[in-house]
């Protein structure tokens, strides 16, 4: 076999392409047509899950629009929308997108110092938002702009769907038709490594590569058998491009969708929804996995997990296992589970070999994936009969990826974007350098082996720019340095040192002995320091907020090779000499 470097360039040919005249919000009326009574969401209520049919996502999404039009939403127009995943979300998405005007989503979770930026930077002529707090922060940035289009989330539909009542059908309709295929249907903001959020613009062509692209490719996974249609529980926010794309793609295979608000609330569904497969990241796996082995808390448990994880290993890898499956716990795993989940979609941060091995033990087979926002969250993705263990999979369909010769993962396709707002500027057959390195087997399967670009993400996902908050902690005056860790791992923590100026003058004021050098465990140094974290944290939300931290006994220096001559941090080094360090921030 030839060496992992020996393929250096690997192409798929597309399997569906979208029309130049088409757009993505003709898929919902396509679908109402064709099949009106089928379901195509499922939204939550006092009386449990309540189906949606396509011919009322339909109509409501119509009705929206004619609002849109007559509150004076035209082609072009950026409108924000602010909150958790939900069916109200979707209608609004799908309303702003039949009229021509452009998507920004924003998170929930986002500081106002981020709400103000993308609010400042795309300037909406109209914003969605979950609450009257939300609308006065939003109205404050964006003036008289929005006029009288600040509205709620579901508690403004009627109003809006008032405004459209003197319009025909045909009047949506007619404008619908006129968006095409490279018009620009989001606007997401994403960190960049300066920490400032940049706006990514994507197209509706985009956006439908992607997703008609791993729908036709994972075929039996959005479509399942006829007597037992797929379904699945959508709880990605749909503020993230791979929310959205998941979200479209479902839409377009037919596939029921329950939305659900948060992470949190997915155990609890899932015995009571039972879908037939799951798209996440791997902390939600994580916490599945760690939740199972509270719920039992017993040796047997613990002994028939680990019997699991070897089954999974040898099924994922081809190594032999003379392990046994308990096959009661393994029944009640796959109960916690729904019983129906065959599959599931893990992408955007790594996942840890013992959690893909557990779940493909209690048969669930994890199909690795990998994207970035710039490529609408789609570069390569594992099928149940194209699955290679440890890796992200081979290129979607349409897509050619490339490693530079500095192991660089270089990509293009049709679901690669134009630019950032306002101007673009990327063309068509240009690279686009995603900054992480990786490498492509014989087979085309690619490898993630680490990442050029400083941004970290977590193990749910979340991508956080460290430098802001470096920059931030820096300010305290007892604060020499500091690196923020969390690659792959649950949440943000950091490595503070002291500057010893500062603390001498802290340590007389307050009579502490410095005899043995920094008091890393002092409750008041830490203390002190905390509030320098917690203005930090001001600057983030809550995903992307320090939760840890620990107080440094030296500093960072260029003899220890920690920092570069100019002295930036040299993370890996960092990192790699204060392993235990790190590893005491993640206790468990």
């Amino acid at each position: 076999m030839t060496t992992a470097d020996a393929v250096r360039e690997y192409r798929v040919a597309p399997l569906v392409t979208m029309a130049d005249e088409d757009n993505l919000a003709n898929v919902v009326f396509d679908r109402a047509a064709a099949g009106p009574a089928d379901i195509v969401f499922s939204r939550k209520s006092a009386d449990g899950w309540l189906d949606v049919r396509y011919d009322e996502f339909a109509r409501l999404v119509l009705d929206l629009a004619k609002g849109l039009m007559a509150s004076g939403i035209g082609p072009g127009e950026r409108v924000l929308i602010l909150g958790g995943t939900s069916f109200e979300w979707s209608a609004a998405d799908f309303a702003v997108l039949s009229v021509g005007a452009v998507t920004v989503p924003v998170y929930p979770t986002s500081s106002a110092e981020q709400i103000d930026h993308i609010v400042a930077d795309s300037r909406p002529s109209a914003s969605f938002v979950t609450t009257d707090e939300q609308r006065e922060l939003i109205a404050g940035v964006a003036g008289e702009a929005l006029g009288d289009r600040a509205w709620l989330l579901g508690a403004s539909f009627p109003e809006i769907i008032e405004r459209g009542t003197a319009s025909t059908d045909t009047v949506v309709d007619q404008r619908r038709a006129r968006v095409r295929a490279d018009d620009i249907a989001t606007i997401v903001y994403t960190s960049g490594t300066t920490g400032v959020p940049k706006g990514c613009l994507l197209t509706h062509r985009n956006i439908f590569a992607a997703a008609a692209n791993v729908v036709k490719l994972l075929d039996t996974v959005f479509h399942g058998p006829a007597d037992d249609p797929a379904s699945t529980l959508l709880f990605l926010p749909l503020a993230h491009v791979y929310g959205r794309v998941v979200q479209f793609g479902c839409v377009l295979a037919g596939v029921r969708t329950g939305l659900v608000a948060t992470p949190a609330e997915l155990p609890g569904e899932l015995p009571v929804f039972r879908p037939s497969f799951l798209i996440g990241v791997p902390y939600v796996l994580e916490k599945i996995r760690k939740g199972a082995r509270q719920a039992f808390g017993s040796a047997r448990y613990e002994a028939a997990e680990a019997a699991a994880i070897a089954v999974g290993h040898a099924r994922r890898t081809g190594v032999k296992s003379t392990a046994t499956i308990d096959l009661e716990i393994h029944r009640q795993l796959r109960g916690m589970l729904g019983g129906r989940i065959d599959y599931v979609i893990a992408g955007g941060a790594s996942l840890d070999p013992s959690t893909a091995d557990f779940f493909t033990g209690i048969d669930v087979q994890i199909l690795g994936a990998y994207g970035l926002t710039e490529a609408s969250s789609t570069v390569s993705m594992s099928a149940p009969q194209a699955n290679r263990a440890n890796s992200v999979g081979r290129p979607v369909p349409g897509t050619t990826v490339s490693i530079a010769g500095d192991g660089e993962i270089l990509v293009r396709g049709p679901q690669v974007f134009p630019g950032y707002w306002p101007d673009g500027g990327r063309t068509g057959e240009s690279w686009l350098a995603t900054g992480d390195l990786g490498h492509l087997d014989e087979d085309g399967f690619l490898f993630i082996t680490g990442r050029r670009k400083e941004i970290i993400v977590t193990s749910g996902g979340k991508n956080v720019a460290p430098a802001p908050l470096e920059d931030r902690v820096r300010l305290h005056p007892l604060v020499s340095n500091c690196m923020v860790v969390g690659e792959g791992r649950p949440y943000v923590a950091a490595l503070i040192t002291v500057d010893p100026v500062a603390l001498q003058r802290w340590a007389d004021r307050h009579g502490v002995d410095l005899t043995d050098g920094v008091p890393t465990q002092n409750e008041r140094l830490v203390a002190e320091i905390a509030a320098g974290v917690d203005a930090a944290n001001q600057l983030v939300s809550r995903a992307e907020s320090i939760r840890r931290f620990a107080v440094l006994p030296t500093d960072f220096t260029i003899e220890q090779g920690h920092l570069t001559a100019s002295l930036r941090l040299r993370r890996a080094a960092i990192e790699a000499d204060l392993a235990t360090t790190v590893a005491a921030l993640y206790p468990g």
